[in-house]
């Protein structure tokens, strides 16, 4: 029997962020769009929450009906500060816990929250926290403090113990492809910049799984940066590096490149011909190459040098004789 490769170790860190064992992250980040939303991610987490019988705490400010699998569901909106600290303390005490927030934007443009007690007030060893933020969604302008105090989203990169940004995949590959023919990568939704389009194509595509870039911050401060291909479903596939994923490995050799005609040489697709053709062929056999005697094994003549007059050559047989 073959041994089997053990799995990378980004793979592994990964899994335990997942399983929430040992306190992996105490405050995990997702930051999402509207090309892909990060539902793929909190429906990861809960299952995962639920096989190790973690009491799951969804804190809603978006979220009209309770997700699956979830245990306690708390409607934010409309509360103070003060009354949803109390609400989410009592329903995790005494029980290992997972807090879910669906979106940071009521509280980060809140300007009587502060985010750094707001969490601090929340977490314990038994506690952990999950939370989305919206980065194509733009804040109130009266959220910002003090002109000196760092913007929302800065201070949440810098407290989070892990990020999460997920991609769609098909806009993956198709960046992919774009790159290895060494064309301008495209943009989707409303970086495309044009009146109407809010969504590029393939947004929210999970058909085939989605693409989630992980950094990781361990204890001693040093980051862990990796790109994965989680697949739709928990249980159908396996979580892959994306450089190890199939389809990105062989992203130009796939069809769906439209409107672009060549020819594949070699495995690298060209916008123009590199073959040639019988007769171009056979022209290139009846060139007759300069020197060509010297090639045919006339050597040793005393370094005899071969050169043909031409019309224009003034020929002197006198100066020829010395």
């Amino acid at each position: 029997m073959a041994p089997t490769t053990p799995p990378h170790p980004s793979i592994l860190l990964l899994a335990r962020l997942f399983s929430l064992r040992d306190g992996a992250s105490p405050f995990t980040l997702v930051l999402d769009s509207v090309e892909q939303v990060g539902r793929p991610v909190v429906r990861r987490f809960v299952e995962a929450g639920k096989a190790s019988k973690t009491k799951i705490i969804y804190i809603s400010f978006e979220t009209l009906n309770p997700p699956r699998g979830v245990d306690v569901f708390i409607r934010a909106r409309g509360k103070s500060i003060k009354d949803l600290q109390q609400v989410i303390g009592s329903a995790s005490q005494g029980t290992k816990s997972l807090l879910i927030i669906d979106t940071l934007h009521p509280l980060a443009s809140s300007p009587d929250v502060n985010l750094l007690h707001f969490f601090s007030s929340l977490l314990s060893p038994q506690v952990s926290l999950f939370a989305i933020y919206h980065t194509d969604m733009a804040l109130l302008s009266s959220s910002q403090k003090s002109p000196y105090a760092p913007a929302p989203l800065t201070m949440l990169r810098y407290l989070a113990t892990a990020i999460l940004i997920p991609h769609s995949l098909p806009q993956i590959l198709a960046k992919k492809r774009a790159q290895d023919r060494s064309l301008p990568e495209p943009v989707f939704g409303l970086t495309e910049e044009k009146e109407g389009v809010l969504i590029g194509r393939g947004a929210n595509d999970t058909s085939k799984g989605i693409v989630l870039e992980m950094e990781y911050r361990r204890k001693s401060g040093r980051g862990v940066t990796a790109m994965f291909v989680l697949p739709p479903k928990v249980g159908v596939g396996d979580i892959v590096l994306l450089t190890n994923f199939s389809e990105y490995r062989n992203a130009t050799t796939r069809e769906g490149d439209e409107g672009d005609e060549g020819t594949v040489v070699g495995g690298m697709e060209s916008t123009f011909d590199l073959g040639l053709t019988e007769k171009q062929r056979r022209a290139r056999e009846g060139v007759v190459l300069p020197y060509f005697d010297a090639q045919k094994g006339e050597m040793g003549e005393g370094g005899r040098i071969l050169y043909d007059l031409g019309v224009e050559d003034d020929f002197d047989e006198e100066e020829d004789e010395i």
